[in-house]
Formats: structure tokens, C-alpha cells, sequence
């Protein structure tokens, strides 16, 4: 299982930073990924990292203020969110892939945490 922490309440502009921490087990998947989801809509990826090359995938709408980071002996996956802007409210949940790649579906992914809720304030 994947435990995400680090949400809030931040004003548009602003930063926040998210953990993702996972058992020895899960951190033995390729991939973890980050998704969020907004009160009436579908989940979405947001970022996801490989565990052992540090290869990065993000979604269009968070490419360039996203960064996505892991600490292999922490077995910890981090979002630094920057620039967060009203549209990133979110709960964002945190996921281990189950395919040896970064999928964009949330259906290639296991381990869910129950998720972390950030929100932006204008």
C-alpha cells in the first residue's frame, strides 16, 4: 500500500510539496505514478517516475511546474507542485504501476493510497 501526505490549502501561485511513501513491496514496482481527481470528474495522471532509472512522464497540464522526485532508500515518490493554479484542486492519489512501464491509465496501476487533498484558493 501507498500512503500519500503533504496536502492543503495554498493560494494560486503558491507551492506545495507531496510524499508518497511505499512498502519494500510496492517500491519493487517499475513505476509509481500520481493522479488526481476533481469533485465530478475522472481521474487523471498527473506524473510518474521509474523507481530504478528516475525516467519521468507528465501530463501536459502540469509539464514544466510539476517535478517529480523519488528517494530509492526511502522508498518515497515526491511531487514538488509549483505555480499551482485554481484548476489543480484536486485529491491526488499516488499508485504502483503494474506494467513495466509509465501508463497513463489508472487501470495499469495497484496499491492505491487513500489520496491527499490540495486545494487552491484564489
Amino acid at each position: 500500500q501507498l500512503q500519500a501526505s503533504g496536502g492543503g490549502l495554498v493560494q494560486a501561485g503558491g507551492s506545495l510539496r507531496l510524499s508518497c511513501a511505499a512498502s519494500e513491496r510496492t517500491a519493487d514496482r517499475f513505476a509509481t505514478g500520481w493522479f488526481r481527481q476533481a469533485p465530478g470528474k475522472e481521474r487523471e495522471f498527473v506524473a510518474g517516475i521509474a523507481w530504478s532509472s528516475g525516467y519521468a512522464e507528465y501530463a501536459d497540464s502540469v509539464q514544466g511546474r510539476f517535478t517529480i522526485s523519488r528517494d530509492n532508500a526511502k522508498n518515497t515518490v515526491y511531487l514538488q507542485m509549483n505555480r499551482l493554479k485554481l484548476e489543480d484542486t484536486a485529491v491526488y492519489y499516488c499508485a504502483a504501476s503494474a506494467v513495466a512501464r509509465i501508463s497513463r491509465s489508472s487501470l495499469n496501476y495497484r496499491s492505491w493510497g487513500q489520496g491527499t487533498q490540495v486545494t487552491v484558493s484564489s
